[in-house]
Parts: structure tokens; C-alpha cells; sequence
């Protein structure tokens, strides 16, 4: 059988459809940052959301950062938002000190075993979900990402 480009497109936007329309909700949470201020999913609805999930003691979490605060700055005015989300058990007693030292200035929350159930059980970290501006997973990754994977994740969306 020969496969036209056609054929190869109608395929693709076949694909795409069908993709978009088992897009499912993002999990919603309620967590504290680590001066009080509560980080709410739902409250975010209209911004495309990074859910990272991340822990100071992890080598590629910590590679990924000063990337993702490029893009942060440079896509915040344009409705982006960024929640780093810590797997740290110790808490904010390491990772207050990381986040200052890292100059971090989006919001970084702890969470737990309960949050990482919600969001599919996923083994490692670093792992990113991309939330549209619907509330709907838009993607998913697992690894360490540079800044140019970051952006190709994020920009379409905004």
C-alpha cells in the first residue's frame, strides 16, 4: 500500500482529534507555599499551569530550574504559571533554603504520595505535566527537560 501525504495528514489530524478529545481534567489541589499562601489548581484556570514535580536532592530536577525560570520570565505576562511541586520529605526545611538559593519566584509547594497517586502514580522525577487554559492535561514528561523542550511544550498552548 502506498501512503500519500494526504493520507499521512488526514491520519495525523485524525490523530489529533482524537487526541484532544480524551484529554482528561488536571487532578485539582489545595497546598501551601511555605509563607502560607495557598496554591490552588482551579484558582489557575485561564493560565496554562506547569505542574513540576521535583525534590532538592534530585540531579536533573536541579538541572531543569534555571531553564524553566527563563521561560517563566519570559511567558508569565502571557498567562504561564509554573507550581514546582516538592517530594521533598523533610519538607520546607530544605526546601526553603534551595528555593533562596536558586532565586526560584514561582510557586514551590510540598506534596505527597496522595498528589502523585492523583497524577497517575509516575515513577520518576523530575515530572512536568502542561495544564491548558481549560484545566485539561495538555502533556506530560518525565525527565529532565532543557530550556528549548520546555518551551516547545508551553508556547503552543499560550
Amino acid at each position: 500500500m502506498v501512503l500519500t501525504v494526504k493520507m499521512v495528514a488526514a491520519a495525523l489530524m485524525a490523530a489529533a482529534v482524537a487526541g484532544s478529545a480524551a484529554t482528561k481534567p488536571a487532578p485539582n489541589f489545595s497546598l501551601k507555599t511555605a509563607d502560607g499562601k495557598t496554591v490552588e489548581l482551579k484558582q489557575l484556570a485561564g493560565k496554562v499551569v506547569v505542574i513540576n514535580f521535583w525534590a532538592t536532592w534530585c540531579g536533573p530536577c536541579r538541572a531543569e530550574i534555571p531553564g524553566m525560570l527563563e521561560i517563566y520570565g519570559k511567558y508569565k505576562e502571557k498567562g504561564l504559571e509554573i507550581v514546582g511541586v516538592s517530594l521533598d520529605q523533610q519538607g520546607f526545611s530544605v526546601v526553603t533554603p534551595f528555593v533562596q538559593r536558586m532565586k526560584i519566584d514561582y510557586p514551590i509547594v510540598v506534596g505527597d504520595g496522595g498528589l502523585v497517586a492523583a497524577y497517575g502514580n509516575f515513577q520518576a522525577i523530575p515530572t512536568t505535566f502542561i495544564v491548558d487554559r481549560k484545566g485539561n492535561i495538555a502533556g506530560e514528561h518525565t525527565g529532565s527537560m532543557t530550556k528549548e523542550q520546555f518551551e516547545q511544550m508551553v508556547k503552543p498552548l499560550l
